[in-house]
């Protein structure tokens, strides 16, 4: 019975192309929107995710606002550095150079920093070294830079021991970063990491005062009693100010990301199944118009013995045709569009067809083909042998 029901489902379909395409249609937007929406979103956040990841999810940002004349010196980390929730504390500085060579020469932003920054932001080296505390107690002209800038300015990769001018200054090249594969984004990236100390030297735009420091905390574990060290030790230095300083934990921010991401799927969602609702209601018009258009066609069937069970599974099933149809059309531009869309920005976007999302639209258009079919269904279903075979159209 169901066979036969699908084959005159299909024939139906088939015989009114274009009209059963327009009813489609609002289907196959609302499975599209649904789908590209919550799979970019899903996507976006993931990249997100994984850059924030990469610097460690036991990692402390602190920024001083107002330091009450009490100014946090290299001697003040040293100490913090030195409790036992703490593995390091380095402080971090930046400002905008020029960056040259006889090869080139590109606008960088120049950190300064202290030898403990690579393990805390869990920077890997493509050659040489990092900085180290003794170039920061000597004032050294030492220099690490990332990848971009050692391609752009100095033309390879392969450069520890030259010499490269940051605002007109010569500092020696005494390692280089690996390229970061996390970093998605098609804006290249020119950095140079030098001594603290050296930084002063450089621009008068920063001092041995220290105002932004990073923490890692011993362990993932300790990350909480590591930033409750962390907050004491300033509220008692700053006279309980906490407006003095801010501490941000990556793990918050890791948390904050899902919840919008969780937020934005339902809000995109929601849209999107609206959209869905639409082309039910399109459906449930169209299969009352068929109904009306086939009344001869249910009074003979029914005058040869098709019961009511037998005429309305038949309308039932052509109506969940017609929404599984437009949903499966809509999941094909769905992958369409987010490839489109991944080749067009350069893997700035993540190519994340989610199969949950996807079986979330499969699920929601029967439910719509079964919601809004079952009325026309029973419409004709009801009908009486006579009364439909009397009917003129």
């Amino acid at each position: 019975m169901i066979r036969q029901s699908v084959k005159m489902a299909w024939k139906a379909i088939s015989s009114n192309k274009m009209r059963s395409f327009l009813t489609m249609l609002g289907i196959i937007i609302g499975v599209l929107a649904l789908v590209v929406l919550v799979s970019l979103v899903s996507g976006a956040t993931s990249s997100v995710n994984d850059q924030i990841s990469s610097m460690g999810t036991n990692l402390l940002q602190v920024s001083i606002a107002d330091d009450k004349d009490k100014p946090l010196k290299f001697t003040d980390l040293e100490e913090l550095a030195a409790e036992e929730e703490i593995e390091e504390a380095a402080p971090v500085a930046q400002t905008s150079g020029t960056a040259a060579s006889t090869y080139s020469e590109e606008t960088a932003t120049i950190y300064g920093t202290t030898g403990a920054y690579a393990d805390i932001m869990q920077q890997e080296l493509y050659a040489g070294r990092f900085l180290k505390n003794t170039d920061v107690d000597n004032h050294t002209n030492v220099a690490v830079i990332n990848a971009g800038l050692a391609t752009e300015v100095l033309g390879r990769m392969d450069v520890v021991g030259e010499t490269m001018k940051l605002d007109g200054i010569s500092y020696t090249i005494v390692g280089v970063l690996q390229a970061d594969d996390s970093d998605t984004s098609t804006t290249q990236t020119y950095e140079a990491y030098i001594p603290y100390t050296s930084l002063v030297r450089l621009t008068d735009s920063v001092s041995m005062e220290i105002t932004s420091f990073y923490v890692s905390a011993a362990s993932e574990e300790s990350l909480d009693p590591a930033e409750t060290v962390v907050t004491e030790t300033l509220m008692n230095r700053f006279e309980q100010d906490e407006d003095a300083f801010t501490v941000i934990n990556q793990s918050t921010i890791m948390e904050a990301m899902d919840s919008v991401n969780s937020i934005l799927s339902l809000l995109l969602g929601g849209i999107a199944g609206i959209s869905l609702l639409v082309g039910g209601i399109g459906i449930m018009n169209i299969m009352l118009v068929s109904v009306t258009e086939r009344t001869r066609e249910i009074g003979i069937r029914k005058a040869i013995g098709a019961g009511r069970n037998v005429i309305m599974m038949q309308f039932l099933i052509e109506a969940l045709m017609i929404s599984l149809m437009g949903c499966a059309i809509g999941i094909l531009l769905s992958w369409l569009t987010l490839r489109v869309i991944a080749v067009i920005g350069g893997d700035t976007m993540t190519f994340a067809l989610s199969p949950g999302v996807v079986w979330i639209a499969v699920a929601f258009s029967i439910f719509i083909g079964v919601v809004f079919g079952i009325y026309p269904a029973n419409k004709a279903a009801k009908k009486k042998p006579i009364d439909a075979l009397r009917y003129n159209g």
